[in-house]
């Protein structure tokens, strides 16, 4: 059995973003919309301890508002077992930070993201008497551990997605690509050894080339990056200057958008996350909120519970 909790929903700043005075921030101020915090999500194959697949800058506020993250015995202990990191952009390392209070844990990212962490001196507070670091190999499964080395019932291929290096790692004399390279942006596949029951995790996407879509083809859940309805709605809602293709995220709408790139994979259930506060499908009454339902997407919220 696997047992998904989506943390966070939103993309980077969240929803509402703290210095955003749209009207949709303003309804998720006021109640009038749903708010939500950045993506993360934790899952358990079974039923003890759980892995994070992120660790947002929310990530305090998010435990406390999961029963599932909550110490159960003893006076310092925690259900989390390890954090697995799919890039090194900010909303997705930065709660690490929270992680630092001296109790065990495992911490699986590429090559490169470790070696991002290993470069900023901060993220020394992870005390490596109990934070072990791993290096994942893309197309290559693992099964992870518990910090005492047991088995978590888990199984997780990584493998690389087209999208961007983080904004702060961006080489400007490197071209149109910033010096982005194979693994900057990794999908999981995460498996139960237990039922083989499966899921994919991608919050971070560009593009939908054959090699992914035949992967996904069939699959029965698949949590997907939604960040943006159309390629320039920030540059048109006078919210920033940079289009969705620019910052590694493919839209949801237009041919070649992520609708219609899973249009055709039979995919069983498909379920959008890392929305951006820009993104009119977070308002329940939007037409774009409506299209994404007709076409069997459902959108996803804090506190979130997938059991397959």
């Amino acid at each position: 059995m696997l047992k998904i909790v989506v943390l966070g929903s939103a993309a980077g700043g969240g929803f509402p973003q703290w210095n955003c005075n749209t009207d949709a921030c303003r309804s998720a101020r006021t109640g009038e919309a749903l708010a939500r915090t950045q993506s993360s999500i934790a899952v358990s194959g079974d039923g003890t301890h759980w892995f994070l697949f992120n660790a947002s800058p929310d990530l305090r506020h998010q435990i406390n508002a999961t029963p599932q993250l909550h110490p159960n015995h003893g006076l310092r202990t925690s259900p989390l077992a390890g954090v697995l990191l799919t890039n090194a952009d900010v909303d997705h390392v930065a709660g690490l930070l929270t992680l630092r209070e001296s109790t065990p844990l495992m911490l699986y990212a590429s090559e490169r993201v470790l070696a991002t962490l290993k470069a900023n001196s901060i993220f020394n507070v992870l005390n490596p008497d109990f934070v072990e670091r791993r290096a994942i190999t893309l197309g290559e499964s693992f099964a992870p551990v518990t910090p005492s080395g047991g088995p978590s019932g888990l199984i997780v291929e990584p493998f690389a997605v087209p999208g961007k290096v983080a904004l702060y790692l961006e080489d400007p004399d490197a071209g149109d690509n910033f010096g982005t390279e194979q693994g900057d942006t990794v999908g999981v596949r995460v498996t139960s050894t237990d039922s083989g029951e499966t899921f994919f995790y991608i919050p971070g996407c560009a593009e939908v080339p054959d090699d992914l879509a035949d992967r996904l083809r069939g699959a029965p859940l698949v949590l997907f990056d939604g960040t943006l309805w159309q390629d320039n709605e920030m540059i048109d809602a006078g919210t920033g200057v940079k289009t969705g293709t620019r910052m590694g995220h493919i839209s949801m709408s237009g041919e070649d958008g992520s609708m219609a790139a899973f249009r055709d994979l039979g995919v069983g259930r498909k379920i959008y996350i890392h929305i951006n506060n820009s993104n009119p499908i977070l308002l329940n009454d939007t037409p774009e909120r409506r299209e994404v339902e007709a076409q069997g997407w459902e959108i996803s919220f804090d506190g979130m519970e997938i059991t397959l």
